[in-house]
C-alpha cells in the first residue's frame, strides 16, 4: 500500500505512522514552572542525539484544554527538565502521567511516585526509575503544525545532558544490564514492548 501523508487517506482503522517507527524509547520528562509547580510527562517522540555533548530532544505536540502542554512550558520557562527512564515496573505510573491534568497538578501524587531531588537542576527525579539524565535547555525548534488553533504547537525540544544517575543494582561487568533495566518502549496504536530481548553485533571492520 502507499498513501499520501498530506491528505492521510490510508484507508485503515488507524494512522499506521508511529507503528512504524518503533520501538520508540520514552522519555518521562520531569519539569517545574515558574511558580514553582511540578509536572511529569512522557513522550515516545524521544531520544539521545548526540554524544559529545550529550544531548537528547522529545517533541511535544498539540494542546491541553487548558492551553500549551506543560512541560515545554516549563522547560522555556525554567531551562531546565529530568528525563526519567521508564521500566517494566513503573509502567502503570506512567501510564497515568500521560493523563489530561490542569497545570496545577503535581503528577508524582498524582501517579503515587516518590520524588527525588536532581544534582544539578531544580526539576525533581523519579526515585524508583533506575536512570536519570539531567538536563538545560538548549533550544526549541518549532515544527509546522496544521491544527489550526493558536494554542496547538508542535516543538522539538533539545536538552544537553549534564548529569546522569544510574542505580547500581541495574549494572554488571560495569556496563548497563538490559535484563535489569528492563525499559519500556512505545509501540504503534495501544502497544508497548520491553528491552528483554538482546543480541550482540560487533561493528565490522
Amino acid at each position: 500500500m502507499f498513501y499520501e501523508t498530506r491528505d492521510n487517506r490510508h484507508g485503515l482503522p488507524h494512522d499506521p505512522f508511529k507503528s512504524c517507527v518503533v520501538p520508540r524509547c520514552i522519555g518521562w520528562i520531569s519539569s517545574i514552572s515558574a511558580e514553582g509547580v511540578v509536572n511529569l510527562a512522557p513522550y515516545s517522540f524521544f531520544n539521545a542525539i548526540s554524544t559529545d555533548p550529550h544531548m537528547v530532544a522529545f517533541g511535544s505536540g498539540g494542546r491541553h484544554p487548558h492551553g500549551g502542554k506543560d512541560s515545554i512550558s516549563n522547560v522555556e520557562a525554567t531551562g531546565e527538565f529530568v528525563c526519567n527512564l521508564a521500566t517494566f515496573d513503573l509502567r502503570e505510573q506512567m501510564s497515568r502521567t500521560s493523563a489530561t491534568t490542569a497545570p496545577e497538578v503535581d503528577e508524582f501524587d498524582y501517579a503515587g511516585l516518590e520524588a527525588a531531588p536532581a544534582t544539578l537542576v531544580r526539576p525533581p527525579r523519579v526515585r524508583a526509575a533506575p536512570i536519570h539524565l539531567e538536563c538545560v535547555h538548549y533550544r526549541t525548534i518549532d515544527l509546522p503544525c496544521r491544527d489550526p488553533d493558536p494554542l496547538a504547537r508542535n516543538g522539538l525540544v533539545i536538552g544537553e545532558v549534564v548529569g546522569v544517575h544510574i542505580n547500581d543494582e541495574i549494572l554488571s561487568d560495569g556496563m548497563v544490564d538490559m535484563s535489569k533495566f528492563r525499559p519500556i518502549a512505545r509501540l504503534g496504536y495501544m502497544d508497548y514492548s520491553v528491552a528483554d530481548n538482546v543480541f550482540t553485533m560487533p561493528f565490522p571492520d
